[in-house]
């Protein structure tokens, strides 16, 4: 199973069958839990439960058993999960446990017509087995077709539980003293970022800026669907502003749209609740994929994969704050014997990778700008086929082009070049890259431009190259490392 055509080898994937987004993230007495969207009996979308694995880590994962299963009040869409150390809920007799907050999705009996509706679950034994509450749904209206999604997480400042809902074109916003009633704080959203598809998967949470928790933003993450008339597909966009405990308040004009990753494979992301405050990590995972094509992806007894976890984190430059995206340091223990180079002209026409063969790697290299027009990399290349990374100069642009990537025919919509701007520091320019089995993750700068993108090569297709197009660019440093698998 491990070995199928297409398989990750570092990042998750379920053994078999379909998996979307990912559901109820957190971290309980040392062990990372992750919940996902999943149906059991075929590889595409279907009736909804939610998967489990547990790690340690944040690495290498067991698979658990289903936590969730449809019952009479609908399908498992998605939610959150939280430490419950004060026992608000009364659930554990005093103790500390977790509770599942998620969206039961059905079909209204009177009118036919969609209900999604807010319940609970939850676990005495460390989220090996759930319970559901006896008094669900706990949330409801009917105004809302589209009414999903539930992130909450404990608000000190308060001294209450927060949420915030997918609501159609906008964000709800509630409170709560025990996660069982809830009354409506504010809405967020009308006239404000994106809008070309419907929002999905909300997170809110504070970060410190520049490491000083004195200085503090809230950052509000929106997940947008997919419109058959947007080409992208369904992508991720965030908000950076203040939050008091009720009303959001974006920082940035309401035309401006920010999005999270420039790549077409990051959808649906959160982040893990509770990590301890000693370890002090906002840590985020999106679902690898789109849903233009999720449905149609060349694998065969599986489907959809995670992005590789990261920390976001907010950094202040040239009077901005920007929002920053970095893999998780657990990574490193999956590194091998690095081969490297430094202070190295590179030439067009000159590869000075060429007797690199390699599946699945991490390459960082830092380089600085000569006289090349474009230069980068390709990856899992061969004469028929290849990945690049490449960055253009003049129009500051990072981009990987998946045109010539291997397996590209399942859908119109999945070959492309995909780029974002990012300027150069001293002319100088590092990129982080991961690649995988059936993956590219490019993490350029410190992390503020990121692309994330499926890629399907065959088996064989290995070859790597260093390239420079119409002049030179100096090669500063680079490590290529392959990478064990989990």
């Amino acid at each position: 199973m491990t070995n199928e055509l297409y398989r990750p080898q570092f990042h998750f994937s379920p053994q078999q069958n379909w998996m979307n987004d990912p559901n109820g993230l957190v971290y309980f007495h040392g062990e990372y839990h992750l919940f996902y969207q999943y149906h059991p009996h075929g590889t595409t979308w279907g009736p909804m439960h939610w998967g489990h694995a547990i790690s340690r880590d944040l690495v290498h994962w067991e698979h658990a058993p289903i936590a969730l299963e449809p019952d009479e009040h609908g399908q498992i869409f998605s939610g959150s999960a939280v430490v419950d150390w004060q026992d608000t809920t009364g659930f554990f007799n005093g103790e500390a446990g977790l509770v599942a907050i998620f969206t039961h999705h059905d079909q209204d009996p009177d009118s036919d017509l969609r209900r999604e509706r807010q319940s609970l679950a939850y676990s005495s034994d460390y989220g090996r087995t759930w319970t559901t509450y006896s008094g669900n749904p706990v949330l409801s209206d009917a105004r809302f077709p589209d009414f999903r999604d539930p992130k909450v997480f404990w608000h000190p400042q308060t001294n209450q539980w927060i949420m915030i809902l997918a609501s159609g074109q906008t964000v709800s916003i509630y409170h709560s003293a025990n996660l069982k009633d809830w009354s409506f704080a504010s809405q967020f959203g009308e006239g404000e970022g994106a809008h070309i598809g419907v929002w999905e998967c909300p997170d809110l949470f504070e970060l410190a800026i520049d490491g000083d928790p004195a200085r503090t933003k809230w950052v509000m993450l929106v997940s947008i669907g997919n419109s058959a008339e947007y080409r992208e597909g369904s992508r991720t966009q965030y908000f950076i502003g203040d939050f008091d405990g009720t009303v959001f308040k974006n920082d940035a004009s309401p035309e401006t749209v920010k999005w999270l990753d420039s790549g077409r494979d990051n959808y649906a992301g959160v982040s893990w609740s509770d990590v301890p405050a000693k370890d002090g990590r906002r840590i985020y995972v999106g679902w690898m994929s789109n849903w233009k094509y999720a449905q149609v992806t060349p694998t065969i007894s599986w489907r959809s994969a995670m992005t590789i976890p990261r920390t976001l984190s907010l950094i202040s430059r040239q009077d901005q704050i920007i929002l920053i995206q970095q893999p998780v340091e657990e990574l490193n223990r999956l590194k091998l014997d690095s081969s490297s180079w430094d202070e190295t002209i590179v030439e067009p026409g000159c590869n000075l990778l060429s007797q690199l063969h390699l599946p699945c790697f991490v390459l960082e290299a830092e380089f600085e700008l000569q006289t090349a027009a474009e230069f980068g990399f390709k990856v899992r290349a061969s004469d028929l086929s290849e990945t690049v990374v490449g960055y253009e100069v003049e129009k500051q642009e990072i981009f990987v082009d998946r045109s010539r990537s291997g397996e590209i025919a399942f859908h119109a919509d999945f070959p492309g070049r995909h780029g974002v701007t990012i300027e150069t520091s001293d002319r100088r320019l590092k990129l982080h890259i991961w690649v995988d089995t059936s993956s590219i993750e490019v993490f350029a700068g410190d992390g503020e431009a990121v692309i994330t993108d499926l890629i399907f090569p065959g088996e064989e297709e290995q070859g790597l190259e260093i390239y420079a197009l119409h002049g030179t660019v100096k090669l500063i440093s680079l490590n290529i490392t392959p990478l064990k698998s989990i």
